[in-house]
């Protein structure tokens, strides 16, 4: 769990204008919300929210935020962003409060461990279906990243989410039977695709003889 601390300030006013000034001193707009508490509208900069994404907990590193001026300190983690489509900068960030004594769902990205025997020695091709699983848990046993071992995956395989141990007091939500990831044969592939060419000169052949009719 991150013990960083971002100091941030409240904001007052709204608009383009007050935006503008905002970004003038390195900052960006953003909200606090949860725990059936109002919302808080907030500056905040977009580097120190760089520099959280970047570490092993990313979006889901739990922080404290402290209002400016004052010993307020609450527990959040990064619900949201917003960034430029063009230049990818972020632009604004949800934040939403978290009790630590109390469960909360987030999306945790999937990390794949190994090379499956259906990719290394049977020429199959490896499907990755969900790269993020959402779970259910206490803020403080939030992984970082579910790491699935695809080592004994032949082809034909799959890893749905029953199969994924995590550690104690942490669920993953949804249907049991969803795949993660499986590994398909590429001869499989072809005999698909193979039907569908040889059928094309027929259908040509066709049409050149209504042609003369």
């Amino acid at each position: 769990m991150s013990q960083e601390v971002l100091i941030v300030p409240k904001r007052d006013v709204f608009g383009k204008a007050a935006i503008r000034d905002l970004k003038k001193n390195g900052l960006i707009p953003a909200v606090v919300y949860g725990l059936t508490e109002p919302p808080v509208a907030i500056a905040i900069s977009p580097k120190a929210v760089a520099r959280v994404l970047a570490s092993d907990t990313g979006m889901n590193s739990v922080m404290f935020l402290q209002r400016e001026g004052t010993d307020i300190k609450r527990h959040v983690i990064i619900k949201d962003l917003q960034r430029d489509p063009i230049t990818s900068r972020l632009r604004h960030v949800d934040f939403m409060r978290v009790d630590m004594t109390l469960k909360v769902r987030v999306k945790v990205p999937v990390r794949l461990v190994g090379t499956a025997i259906g990719v290394k020695g049977m020429g199959g091709v490896l499907d990755f279906a969900h790269r993020e699983i959402e779970i259910e848990c206490l803020p403080s046993l939030i992984p970082a990243h579910i790491d699935v071992d695809v080592t004994n995956l032949a082809v034909g395989d799959a890893i749905r989410f029953e199969q994924i141990v995590l550690g104690p007091n942490v669920v993953i939500t949804g249907d049991a039977h969803q795949v993660v990831c499986s590994v398909h044969g590429k001869a499989a592939e072809e005999e698909l695709v193979a039907p569908v060419a040889a059928a094309e000169p027929e259908v040509a052949k066709k049409g050149k003889k209504d042609d003369k009719k």
